[in-house]
């Protein structure tokens, strides 16, 4: 999908060096998949420590003991 955006030369030039994007497009697409993975990874860490029916330690050791 074409789109102009007005993005400041030094930050487009900066996130191009840090990704080793060889295109301007490339380097958008990047920094929106880096973007997009951070806030998927917030969300399940949203949910650590909430499950109330997962396996305890001592528990998984006392399975793996049985095979």
């Amino acid at each position: 999908m074409k789109t102009t955006v007005d993005i400041p030369n030094e930050m487009l030039v900066e996130a191009m060096k840090h990704s080793k994007a060889a295109t301007k497009r490339e380097a958008v697409v990047a920094a929106l998949d880096e973007y997009n993975r951070r806030h998927r990874v917030a969300a399940l860490r949203r949910h650590l420590g909430t499950f109330k029916d997962f396996m305890t330690p001592d528990e998984l050791m006392k399975m793996r003991e049985m095979d």
